[in-house]
């Protein structure tokens, strides 16, 4: 008998895992790479499942464009993300001959996606109705049919709700396991800051891979419909800037002094091109310089160019910063 667990990397999907396993069934791990959840390569061998992984964020940004289910408390699609997880999962399922599969999900800790309807719902909406158990809730919700079939006895499945955590760190300790994720740091869709960033860029540039990429960089700034600034905030965040500038963005960086790489994407017009150069400047080690250089050039041109400049003020920097 084999079943298919979805695996964040978390805690609580590797104890349902671990809680299955423990009754005797092959479980094999799912994960999946999404672009708005920040990968998780923890090694499983500690509860001794196989992980297979899945890329789905062609899949997800086609659905964030109009989730069915709308959105949380930001710009987090949570039900609409979880069928559509559980659809690649039910493709797993059948090229594996597993019989059903296994969610981390516990009733109540997400108001949008984890209470009883909801849960019920997804899966149903999945094709999955009955075929989704939840061994963490399993005993406050519905049987399934791996627990009417006998495939999983209820009563070695538990009856967790809320948002507590000290039932699963102390199953944590009784398993053994030492080294999981905190809940802490997940979709960045969850997050208010980044939320606004993405209603920015799907109001003006819309959704593709790079866009999607450039979000998760540096500080940005709008500065016209068809025209925005990222600056970066550390030597990564500089060098993957370039890496991801196209022939028709501009790159900006100062002249042998440090500071940051800035992105500009869009229309640019030389007053624009002179807004990034000072703003680009805003973040250098100035050094008591009230001008310095900045280095310049569109992607699709051999010459860099050259601009003296100062700082530009910080209430304008404000109005334009996103």
């Amino acid at each position: 008998m084999k079943a298919i667990a979805l695996i964040s990397g978390g805690l609580d999907s590797t104890l349902a895992a671990k809680l299955i396993k423990e009754q005797g069934i092959e479980v094999i791990g799912l994960r999946f790479k999404m672009p708005f959840c920040p990968p998780r390569n923890k090694d499983f061998s500690d509860i001794g499942i196989d992980i297979r992984e899945a890329n789905i964020s062609d899949g997800f940004l086609e659905m964030m464009k109009n989730p069915r289910y709308g959105y949380g408390s930001q710009m987090n699609p949570c039900i609409d993300c979880k069928i559509l997880m559980l659809c690649k999962a039910k493709e797993f399922m059948e090229q594996y001959g597993a019989k059903f599969i296994i969610t981390g999900e516990v009733l109540g800790q997400r108001p949008m996606s984890q209470h009883k309807q909801a849960l019920l719902n997804i899966a149903k909406r999945a094709g999955l109705e009955g075929l989704v158990l939840r061994p963490l809730s399993a005993r406050l919700l519905p049987e399934t049919i791996p627990e009417k079939e006998g495939w999983v006895k209820r009563d070695n499945l538990l009856s967790f709700s809320g948002r507590g955590r000290k039932q699963q760190i102390e199953l944590a300790r009784i398993f053994g396991i030492k080294e999981y994720a905190q809940p802490a740091g997940g979709c960045l869709l969850t997050d208010p800051e980044f939320s606004k960033r993405f209603k920015d860029i799907v109001s003006h540039e819309g959704l593709n891979q790079n866009n999607v990429e450039l979000l998760k960089l540096g500080r940005h700034f709008r500065f016209s419909e068809r025209a925005k600034l990222i600056v970066g905030r550390n030597e990564k965040e500089n060098a993957r800037l370039s890496d991801l500038a196209g022939e028709n963005d501009y790159l900006f960086m100062p002249y042998e002094i440090a500071g940051p790489t800035a992105l500009g994407r869009g229309v640019f017009t030389d007053e624009l091109v002179k807004l990034s150069c000072s703003i680009t400047c805003r973040y250098c080690d100035l050094n008591r310089n009230t001008n310095i250089d900045i280095v310049y050039r569109r992607m699709s041109e051999k010459e860099n160019k050259v601009l003296r400049i100062s700082p530009i003020e910080e209430t304008t920097l404000s109005s334009l910063r996103i």
